[in-house]
């Protein structure tokens, strides 16, 4: 697996907006939260190695660890939809267009494993469930989209639910995998694939147009008046 190009040193990042300083700054935090956390100290390093003022890159994450990791997982999803356009995908089944953007985004967080096991597990802090599960939708939906999806009843968030669930589990086997190549994860994502795959086929057959449609109005009917 290969890391995306999080260079700090292709653009001048000292006139930033605070926003796009977080995300400029996030894969060195990342890179520095192996040895220092998901803490201030990894943003003082990241700042000193991009020549940025340490006290703009604190208040830009003022707001502490979630802030930062909530920057590195946008820096992940702008660089996905960099190198994995709606165009690109376009060609591939499905299937091959979510596994192709999973892992583009496990590529980007290889050798980072305990960067990633540290903010699992703040994320998974009580506190933090709900920006949590915002942050999956979101990642989600960046993806359902770069797929092609453009559903909007009820699919729409089934599809985003379903495939935020994937992602967090793969990355939970992703995290101790010592497999070469991660060749354990990816076989846990193809398996979790096909599992959802089979039941989206299955779902389709049973509500085809030909088929007769479960109406609550008539069931309640028939309870009331049996049919002789």
């Amino acid at each position: 697996m290969t890391k995306t190009d999080t260079s700090l040193f292709d653009v001048d990042l000292s006139d930033l907006p605070l926003d796009d300083l977080r995300l400029a700054l996030a894969p060195a935090i990342a890179e520095a939260a192996v040895f220092d956390g998901w803490s201030e100290a990894a943003v003082v390093s990241a700042a000193e190695a991009a020549g940025v003022s340490v006290d703009v890159a604190l208040y830009a994450f003022a707001d502490g660890p979630m802030a930062m990791i909530a920057a590195w997982i946008a820096h992940i999803d702008a660089a996905m939809a960099r190198a994995l356009s709606a165009e690109t995908l376009a060609t591939m089944k499905v299937r091959e267009r979510i596994r192709r953007l999973i892992r583009f985004r496990l590529d980007a967080q290889a050798g980072r494993e305990e960067t990633l096991r540290r903010a699992l597990a703040i994320m998974a802090s009580p506190r933090h469930v709900l920006a949590s599960a915002r942050l999956g939708w979101h990642s989600a939906d960046v993806m359902w989209r770069l797929a092609g999806d453009t559903a909007v009843d009820l699919n729409h968030y089934s599809k985003r639910a379903t495939l935020a669930g994937i992602y967090a589990a793969t990355l939970a086997v992703f995290v101790d995998d010592e497999s070469a190549g991660k060749v354990d994860t990816l076989a846990f994502l193809d398996r979790r694939i096909d599992g959802v795959m089979r039941f989206e086929k299955l779902k389709g057959q049973m509500l085809r147009r030909d088929m007769p449609h479960f109406s609550p109005i008539r069931l309640l009917g028939r309870l009331r008046y049996p049919a002789r």
